[in-house]
């Protein structure tokens, strides 16, 4: 049973010792010293190499090291291939940590009161109470929930926008096409946890931005390709959006002069949401391999057609 590495080498050693110390059984080997490629049944890796079939002729899992895999092309795998995310807990609290703070500084205003500070200008801004606030996540996925949970101690007015429809305690849940313009008019702060897909990318333009109350902000912690770089321009610009925090962007790492490096508006921060860590996704991983061991569904499976 051999499972194979495609990660920086600090992780990858990381990953080396906790199978060594918990689960022996399992070959371990570390990319590029793959050794007999026939052997390998098992790649993690974020992005899998090129003719993967023809390399590992017995592969049957990829592991992905991340919560989304719109970085793979699953057409280019095999069907017999099963492709699973990963659902380290540390991924969560990563991505619940960053939408509490951002929503939190939205919410007090502080982009504004950092932006007087560098103005020399002390001024009080008018007090909205939490419950005053509307916050909107798009995405029900485990990130969104995991984040509306988060929220809800807060007394936000929280609701949430998926494509298909969900039940979550204490938020006003929307569901499909249909239902996003309602959605969108009710949130002074929208979230996008969305996976990226041919049907959600760009989805984060002038149209939605046009559907939110005017003077709302923006928190992209989903991908670069669902939002359009020059529409938010715009929409900041016009006074559309107030203001956005971004952490991800369609070409990474950005140039020392992208449009969002200086713009008054927005804070950019460079993919940091989140992180896989051998630490806290180790039991996560090692429990879907010891399910597949034995004949049994793996959690994290997925569905190409849906694309996560």
């Amino acid at each position: 049973m051999t499972l194979l590495f495609n990660v920086d080498t600090e992780r990858a050693d990381t990953w080396q010792q906790l199978f060594a110390e918990q689960a022996p059984d399992i070959d371990v080997r570390l990319w590029p010293d793959i050794g007999d490629p026939a052997d390998v049944r098992y790649l993690a890796t974020w992005l899998p190499p090129e003719g993967i079939h023809e390399r590992f002729p017995n592969l049957e899992v990829l592991f992905a090291t991340s919560a989304g895999v719109d970085q793979f092309d699953t057409r280019l795998l095999p069907a017999s291939v099963q492709v699973v995310r990963m659902l380290d807990p540390g991924i969560v609290r990563g991505i619940v940590e960053y939408a509490t703070m951002a929503v939190l500084a939205l919410h007090r205003d502080l982009p504004s009161y950092v932006q007087q500070q560098r103005e020399g200008r002390w001024q009080e801004l008018p007090y909205v109470p939490a419950h005053q606030r509307r916050v909107g996540v798009m995405g029900l996925g485990n990130l969104g929930q995991a984040v509306l949970r988060q929220l809800q101690g807060f007394g936000f007015a929280l609701s949430g926008w998926s494509r298909s429809a969900k039940t979550l305690a204490g938020v006003q849940c929307h569901a499909g096409e249909a239902a996003l313009p309602g959605f969108l008019a009710a949130c002074d702060i929208l979230i996008c946890l969305l996976p990226l897909t041919p049907d959600t990318r760009g989805i984060l333009d002038a149209r939605l931005f046009a559907g939110l109350p005017r003077g709302a902000s923006l928190i992209n912690l989903g991908r670069g390709g669902h939002l359009v770089e020059a529409d938010l321009l715009a929409a900041l610009d016009s006074g559309q959006l107030q203001q956005a925090l971004v952490d991800v962007l369609q070409e990474e790492p950005a140039a020392a002069d992208h449009p969002f490096m200086r713009h008054p508006q927005i804070w950019l921060t460079p993919h940091i949401g989140a992180s896989t860590l051998p630490e806290s996704a180790f039991e996560v991983l090692l429990a879907n391999l010891r399910r597949h061991q034995r004949g049994e569904p793996m959690q994290g499976v997925v569905d190409r057609q849906r694309g996560y």
